[in-house]
């Protein structure tokens, strides 16, 4: 359980080592984004050299500005990582407590930049916390799971958001056996909570970022981006929960799609007048849905209009839309945050080509589950899906699906076996409903994941479309029965997911129109 909380690992991509040199004597931006993919001679003494003069200059902020620090730690390769491990060597966490040593850490430079080199830069963090602390807690894994779990306690305590707040006992229960298959201290987690409680993790900013309306600060230091950049899908303040914009990632697969937005985040029906169809032309990029008015073309970056109509296909589920007649070829994709999107394809075959390459990005890539952020004995909350790619292999990977489906299983027929009785108020039907409608679709959408990856998963991947079409159709296409439609029951909103409002009445049988 302790990968529920794990984060991407750092891919090796080399860069030249002549741009070394260059790089650790500028402080410009730009060009360390000009990194070529030839062989990095890794470890020799000129590249450590080169990486902790660089790292030298980070720390004091020689020419470079607080916001430009991440951006050079976390990038994915390895001078990156040498550059990394020495910029925290000036960081002594010996003594210090796990939160104590995270605002010291994040006194010294901003933490923006895009979602994957966020990740990377906490851990590094952690594997120095570790390395200076050995005795107080078990693993780095631990250590980097407690930082992940501040981090997410410090959205849900701090952020934006309407609901009730995480309390202290379900802060603990959430990462029980996450420590080496054990718990962690209760005393240690307590003092964690209180901490975040009493005190909002907050980073540096740079002095013209203090100069500006704090409106207007806050909101860019939250986003971790500048007014006119964009790097990342999402506004969320947590690093973990925003979809990744990776212009390098893979194309598996393109072409003209009209879109039908059915419902909207949560299950909420979007309101009549914006379900209107549109045609676009969609790009199955890495774990995201591109939906561009133009046709793709690898050169050209996306516009802020793009960005804003793309899908994260992380932990979602594409189906036939059988429930909808109105126009042949149809595909209904249900996505992490239970939005509702219905996709018309060109013919019969290029709609099960969607569905299947959908399904197979979201079983092989989606990481685990983290435990639910917030809720009650009594109210139903979903667990938080993370939009980061799983570090898991894929045999790995397998597993974990099991072990989901599994336990989704015997919770479903728990669930079951104890329906409400009749003369129980409304609102707690809806809510055994939910949870019913919720476990029945999170079990097939676990069947589909388990059945891609002993198929074959990263494989079929890479196959061309007829040989991606040999998936069985029950295992790409499951035919869903009218449940599996959105409901819109009041969610408790995790940190994913909240809104500003809430959704009206429950209705759980929704025919799609």
């Amino acid at each position: 359980m302790s990968s529920f909380w794990c984060l991407p690992c750092c891919c090796n991509v080399g860069v030249k080592t002549t741009l070394l040199e260059a790089h650790s004597e500028m402080g410009s931006t730009e060009i360390l984004e000009k990194e070529t993919s030839e062989s990095l001679s890794n470890g020799t003494s000129s590249n450590v050299e080169a990486a902790k003069r660089l790292a030298k200059r980070l720390y004091q902020l020689d020419r470079f500005k607080r916001s430009d620090v991440a951006k050079h730690l976390g990038k994915n390769n390895e001078f990156s990582k040498l550059v990394a491990e020495e910029y925290l060597k000036f960081f002594d966490f010996t003594g210090m407590t796990l939160d104590q040593s995270l605002r010291y850490f994040f006194k010294a430079f901003s933490l923006v930049g895009e979602t994957q080199e966020r990740e990377r830069v906490l851990i590094h963090f952690s594997n120095r916390y570790f390395y200076c602390n050995p005795d107080t807690i078990a693993s780095q894994d631990g250590v980097h799971c407690l930082t992940c779990a501040m981090m997410l306690l410090n959205t849900d305590l701090h952020g934006h958001n309407i609901g009730k707040k995480m309390t202290c006992q379900e802060f603990i229960a959430n990462l029980q056996g996450v420590n080496e298959g054990g718990d962690f201290s209760k005393d240690l987690l307590k003092a964690l909570y209180n901490s975040i409680k009493n005190e909002k993790l907050e980073w540096a900013v740079d002095d013209e970022e203090k100069k500006k309306s704090p409106s207007e600060g806050t909101d860019e230091k939250a986003n971790g981006t500048h007014p006119k950049t964009i790097s990342r899908i999402g506004s969320t303040t947590n690093p973990f929960l925003d979809i990744p914009h990776d212009p390098n990632a893979a194309v598996y697969k393109s072409g003209f799609l009209a879109r039908k937005i059915h419902a909207d985040m949560d299950g909420k029906k979007t309101p009549r007048g914006k379900r209107g169809w549109k045609t676009f032309y969609a790009v199955l990029k890495g774990t995201v849905l591109y939906l561009q008015k133009d046709e793709y073309k690898p050169e050209k970056a996306l516009s802020e209009e793009d960005l804003k109509n793309a899908v994260s296909v992380h932990h979602a589920l594409a189906s036939k839309a059988t429930d909808y007649e109105k126009k042949p070829n149809v595909l209904k994709l249900k996505t992490a945050d239970w939005r509702v999107l219905l996709f018309q394809a060109q013919s019969p075959e290029e709609m099960q080509g969607w569905i299947n390459k959908i399904n197979c990005v979201a079983a092989v890539f989606s990481a685990p589950p983290f435990p639910a952020a917030i809720g009650s004995q009594k109210k139903f909350s979903r667990p938080l899906l993370p939009a980061t790619t799983t570090k898991l292999s894929q045999e790995e990977q397998l597993k974990s699906h099991e072990s989901k489906l599994k336990q989704i299983t015997t919770e479903l027929a728990e669930h079951r076996s104890y329906p409400p009785d009749k003369k129980v108020k409304a609102k707690e039907i809806d809510e055994y409903r939910l949870k019913d409608h919720y476990l029945e679709f999170e079990k097939t959408r676990y069947e589909i994941y388990v059945s891609i990856l002993k198929e074959g998963g990263k494989e079929l991947l890479s196959n061309n479309e007829s040989e991606a079409a040999g998936l069985k159709k029950s295992h790409s296409s499951p035919s869903l029965n009218p449940d599996s439609s959105p409901v819109t029951a009041k969610v408790k909103r995790n940190v994913s997911e909240r809104k500003d409002h809430r959704p009206e009445t429950p209705s759980i049988k929704q025919k799609v129109t």
